[in-house]
């Protein structure tokens, strides 16, 4: 039997709903593999009252006890409980807590600063765009901390009071007074204009809603809220919808959960205001917060900084693939075909190679398909929407799909010419290595490519076991047809080199 896999369990104990995720192992990019959410609502009226809502606590209380439960039958250690606005702030807040730590024995609430909230939250952010640069902002039920981050530094942090909860309470339902809440509040913030021309990162549940209408409204190819990215004008106009719409129009959006319906139009609100107040040129949503932030805290050091676009595709390799050996040669063995790429081709180069074995296992008949939406839908942190396409049409592709498939539509919407053409050459290119060499790194290296003027070159060793049979020939021949060339073959001896002359 294979060893019980890490496993870590974390409650976000928020103004809005409760939630437990676990992750499972301690990789780069992190895995959950349970997330359940309980809506309780816990700062609804916390400006009036002070207090944390009586009804919600109730249930808090036995919802924690069965999350509880859970991490403990899945084996997840360590168990934490974060609490965060509604908790720190209500006069209450400390006597639950200490109702909490009595019902579970041996379980501790951390009820977060502001400032630790912002930085878990900016953590959870670099996790997945460790380059991150502008303004983060993760709005909450009770409160908005945002985030100067510069070239994935964090730079300044300050905490507001303008959860969605909280300035629907404060403003007394009102939108028109909510902005000029949210505004007074941004203003207070001096660093918030060095987000000009930069992006803004969104991270929490309400500005997820948005995206997800937004891509409802525009027909997005791909549900997928991480790294959703829309421009200002964009994310002006969507607000602007949403700001105006009533409830029963709201309700009648695609995209959108009843339970969110009271919290859009305050989100639209401050979504605006930060579009004012920041300057940023474009919106991302990350789905990438707190919780993250947390999990990256239990990693190593040596594995926190690995890319994470690298790390996932060993990790894809490790659980899919046959040769650990085969990825880097084959990286190596691609380079002659793409002279000039840039790092960031680069970067989705060397991914692919890690990634190209991970249908191996796979019904003969369905590899291309199935590895297709594997990696376009896959869940890791790591993979932008360009990347997902780029990468699951290339991986299409070296599994012979053809170009113009139905099922790879989603891809072609969201590449251009320019990397369209680029995963048929690398996709092609993957599929005649593998041709060639079985998927063992020790055939590969009888093997060698060579672009020269007007001419593709595919160079073998005699007497390594490879040799230029009807299958070879017609993918090499599709390859120097992609990429407008003259295929030619050339043959060498045992002993020399691979290049002769």
């Amino acid at each position: 039997m294979l060893p019980h896999p890490k496993r870590a369990a974390v409650v976000d104990l928020g103004s809005n709903s409760v939630r437990l995720v676990v992750f499972e192992g301690r990789g780069r990019n992190p895995t959950a593999i349970f997330n359940e959410k309980a809506v309780l609502r816990l700062g609804r009226g916390l400006h009036q009252t002070g207090r944390l809502n009586d009804e919600g606590l109730e249930q808090a209380i036995m919802v924690l006890r069965r999350y509880h439960a859970l991490a403990r039958a899945m084996r997840a250690e360590p168990f934490d409980i974060l609490a965060t606005a509604a908790v720190r702030d209500a006069t209450n807040g400390p006597s639950f807590v200490a109702q909490v730590e009595q019902s579970l024995p041996g379980v501790r609430v951390r009820v977060l600063t502001g400032e630790q909230e912002a930085t878990l939250s900016a953590d959870g952010l670099l996790c997945g765009i460790p380059n991150a640069d502008g303004i983060l902002a993760d709005i909450g039920g009770g409160s908005m901390e945002v985030v100067h981050l510069q070239a994935g530094r964090m730079r300044a942090a300050r905490t507001l009071k303008l959860g969605v909860l909280r300035l629907n309470d404060r403003a007394g339902g009102d939108p028109v007074r909510a902005r000029a809440i949210a505004e007074e509040a941004l203003e207070s913030v001096p660093w918030l204009d060095q987000g000009a021309g930069r992006d803004l990162y969104l991270v929490g549940g309400a500005w997820r809603a948005l995206a997800r209408i937004h891509m409802e409204q525009t027909g997005y190819p791909l549900a997928i809220v991480h790294h959703y990215t829309i421009d200002r004008d964009e994310a002006r106009d969507l607000c602007g919808v949403i700001g105006a719409a009533s409830r029963r129009a709201l309700e009648r959006l695609p995209g959108i959960s009843r339970r969110r319906v009271d919290d859009m139009p305050f989100a639209a609100v401050v979504l605006r205001r930060l579009l004012r107040a920041t300057g940023a040129n474009r919106v991302v949503f990350s789905a990438n917060g707190l919780r993250e932030g947390w999990f990256m805290q239990l990693v190593t050091p040596e594995v926190r900084c690995m890319p994470p676009l690298l790390a996932a595709g060993q990790e894809m390799a490790e659980r899919y693939g046959r040769s650990p050996a085969l990825p880097p040669a084959l990286f190596d063995w691609t380079a002659p075909l793409f002279p000039e790429e840039t790092p960031e081709a680069t970067r989705l180069r060397e991914a692919a190679c890690w990634m190209s074995d991970t249908g191996s296992h796979d019904h003969p008949e369905y590899r291309a398909e199935q590895v297709y939406f594997r990696i376009l839908r896959q869940p890791g942190v790591a993979l932008d929407h360009h990347g997902r396409a780029f990468l699951a049409l290339t991986m299409a592709l070296r599994y012979d799909a053809e170009p113009d498939m139905d099922f790879l539509d989603s891809a072609r919407m969201l590449l251009d010419m320019t990397n369209l053409r680029r995963a048929e050459i690398l996709g092609t290119a993957l599929r005649l290595a593998y041709t060639l060499s079985g998927g063992t790194a020790e055939l590969l290296a009888g093997t060698a490519l060579e672009r020269g003027a007007g001419k593709l070159t595919l160079f073998l060793r005699e007497g390594t076991g490879v040799f230029a049979g009807e299958s070879v020939t017609r993918r090499l021949d599709r390859l120097a047809q992609a990429l407008d060339l003259e295929a030619a073959t050339r043959v060498t001896t045992p002993g020399g080199p691979l290049f002769a002359a």
